[in-house]
């Protein structure tokens, strides 16, 4: 399998901590988002992802799954254990709200298009493009996150789950653009204990072969 990732991308993100957990190698090709224009705009890999986003897995037999949720998705179906969602179906729903929460609610207002466009064709001054940043990623946001959660070493439970593989990469984002969140305690110890797990490292940005 390949795939097709951007080292900050916090959608590709998700899914190499989903890949790390469940041991699934994977061969890594890098689609710059902010070079050539953005590598991931150009012809040959819109015809793997029309949308012109980072993830995409393509799998042995060429076919390409795309969107992170739905590609973690498919990784538990292919590869089970340990699970990422659980078979409980309350448990499982607060896990999903959570996931979704971030993934459909805070990341698509934040995407790099997004604040592009906001800068570009909108014409706002960066410190209008950041208070935009900074409010959807808190309000009705992570301080709501923080109120879903259970908190401890994870979101809920005792083993990471899908709500922590999107949480982790969220925050990491929010430190990066220096956002506050020393108020969101729960979130703040899940992301401390997460981060020190081997799977949770491997998956870094930092540690990723098109790490700048």
């Amino acid at each position: 399998m390949k795939l097709y990732s951007y080292f900050r991308s916090t959608a590709a993100y998700r899914v190499r901590i989903a890949l790390a957990l469940k041991g699934i190698d994977v061969e890594q090709i890098a689609i710059h988002l902010v070079k050539e224009g953005g590598q991931q705009l150009k012809p040959p890999y819109l015809v793997k992802n029309p949308q012109g986003l980072v993830p995409a897995l393509e799998l042995d037999d060429g076919t390409v799954l795309t969107q992170s949720l739905a590609i973690i998705d498919y990784l538990e179906a292919i590869a089970p254990e340990p699970r990422l969602v659980p078979q409980d179906p309350v448990r499982a729903a607060q896990i999903r709200a959570v996931a979704l929460t971030i993934a459909c609610d805070i990341h698509p207002l934040n995407n790099l298009r997004v604040l592009n466009y906001l800068k570009g064709p909108l014409g706002r001054p960066q410190d209008e493009v950041d208070q935009w940043y900074r409010h959807w990623i808190l309000k009705g946001g992570l301080e709501a996150v923080e109120a879903l959660i259970e908190g401890g070493h994870f979101c809920f439970g005792d083993r990471p789950s899908l709500a922590d593989i999107c949480l982790i990469p969220q925050v990491f984002n929010a430190r990066r653009y220096k956002i506050d969140i020393s108020h969101l305690k729960k979130i703040e110890a899940v992301d401390r204990y997460c981060k020190e797990l081997p799977a949770f490292k491997a998956a870094h940005p930092a540690q990723q072969p098109d790490a700048e």
